[in-house]
C-alpha cells in the first residue's frame, strides 16, 4: 500500500513585525490586554506582499527542503480564505511562479484548518495512486480583511504561509491517520462575507456587505476546546496509539487559553503542544505549516516521532492528521 509521507517544509513571513504596543496607537487595546486573553505578543503584516507571493515563497523554501524541484510536482493545493482574485486561483500562481508545468492546481477554502484539509485531500490523492508528489501550501493575507478599528478581532491575526511537500512511499509510515468535520450549523461563530448579490434582476435593492472577519469569541472558543479533544482521540483510536505515544500536538495558533484548556481537557502535557502563537498571531490556514516549518529548522522532530496536528476554523471546519515523522 502506498503512504504520503512529509518530505520537505516551508513557511514564510512578512518582515513586518507589529506589536501589541503598535496596535494600542490605532485601537483602544494595551499589550497587557491582549496578551493576558490570547498570549500573542506580536505579528506580522504584509506592507505589499498578496497572498500569492507569500504561497510562492513557502512553497520554494519547501521544495528546497524537500530536495526536488518543481518539475516533479503533479499537484499544488493552496488553501486560503484570502486570495489575491477569485480566478485565478492562488495555485495557479503560485505553480505558475514555481514554473511546476505538469502540475493540476486549485485552491480551497476550509478556514484555520485549510491546511490540514489539504494535506488529507493530497493523502488521499496518493494512496489512490494518482499522483506521487504533492505540494500544499496554507497562506493568508488576513491583514486586508481585518476591521481595524475593531480590537475584538484585530489584534488576533496576521499575515504568513506555511507549506509541506507530501510524497509517495512504499514504507508504513508518514500520514497514518486522519479526520474532518464540519458543522454548518455554526457557521455564524467565524465568518467573513464576500461580494452581494448584486444583478439587474435582484428586487430587494442595495445588499450591504462588510469585508471584514466577524468572530464570536466565546463560542468559537468552546468549540475548539471540546473539538480539539475530540479530533485527538479520533486519530489516535484510528492509529492504534495512545496519549503517550505522541511526542507533539500542532494545533492551530489561534489563542494559548484555547491550546491551555484543549491540553487539559485531552489529558496531554501542555508541554506537548508546540507553540509559536506569540510571535505570529493567528494566520488562519498558515500558523500549522509555519509552526511545522519551525519545528523542522529546530530540529525538533526525528524519524519516528509520531505528531499530531489539529485545526479549527470558520465554517466550522475541523480536522487532525497523525504523522509518523521521517
Amino acid at each position: 500500500m502506498r503512504h504520503a509521507t512529509i518530505i520537505g517544509t516551508g513557511r514564510c513571513l512578512p518582515e513586518q513585525v507589529i506589536t501589541n504596543n503598535d496596535l494600542a496607537s490605532i485601537v483602544e487595546t494595551s499589550d497587557e490586554w491582549i496578551t493576558s486573553r490570547t498570549g500573542i505578543k506580536q505579528r506580522r503584516i504584509s506592507t505589499g506582499e498578496n497572498t500569492s507571493d507569500l504561497a510562492y515563497k513557502a512553497g520554494l523554501r519547501a521544495l528546497e527542503r524537500a530536495g526536488i524541484g518543481a518539475d516533479v510536482l503533479d499537484l499544488i493545493i493552496c488553501a486560503t480564505i484570502t486570495p489575491d482574485s477569485f480566478m485565478p486561483s492562488v495555485a495557479c500562481m503560485v505553480q505558475d511562479r514555481l514554473g511546476a508545468k505538469k502540475a493540476a492546481a486549485f485552491d480551497l477554502s476550509a478556514a484555520c484548518t485549510g491546511l490540514v484539509y489539504g494535506m488529507a485531500v493530497a493523502t488521499s490523492f496518493i494512496e489512490s495512486g494518482m499522483f506521487q508528489t504533492i505540494l500544499v501550501i496554507g497562506a493568508e493575507t488576513l491583514s486586508k480583511v481585518m476591521d481595524w478599528t475593531d480590537r475584538g478581532t484585530c489584534v488576533l491575526f496576521g499575515d504568513g504561509a506555511g507549506a509541506v511537500v507530501l510524497q509517495a512511499s512504499e514504507q508504513k509510515q508518514g500520514i497514518r491517520s486522519m479526520h474532518m468535520i464540519s458543522d454548518g450549523s455554526k457557521q455564524d461563530y467565524l465568518s467573513l462575507s464576500a461580494l452581494p448579490l448584486l444583478n439587474p434582476f435582484v428586487e430587494s435593492g442595495e445588499q450591504k456587505i462588510t469585508p471584514y472577519i466577524s468572530m464570536k469569541g466565546q463560542e468559537v472558543f468552546k468549540f475548539a476546546v471540546r473539538t480539539i479533544n475530540d479530533l485527538i482521540q479520533k486519530v489516535l483510536a484510528k492509529a492504534e496509539l495512545k496519549e503517550d505515544d505522541i511526542k507533539y500536538v500542532v494545533a492551530h495558533q489561534a489563542n494559548y487559553r484555547i491550546i491551555e484548556q484543549a491540553a487539559k481537557f485531552a489529558g496531554i502535557a501542555l508541554d506537548k503542544f508546540f507553540v509559536n502563537l506569540d510571535l505570529y498571531g493567528n494566520t488562519s490556514a498558515a500558523t500549522i505549516g509555519i509552526a511545522l516549518d519551525e519545528m523542522n529548522e529546530k530540529k525538533l522532530l526525528e524519524p519516528g516521532d509520531k505528531i499530531i496536528l489539529v485545526g479549527f476554523g470558520g465554517g466550522m471546519t475541523s480536522g487532525a492528521i497523525l504523522v509518523d515523522w521521517t
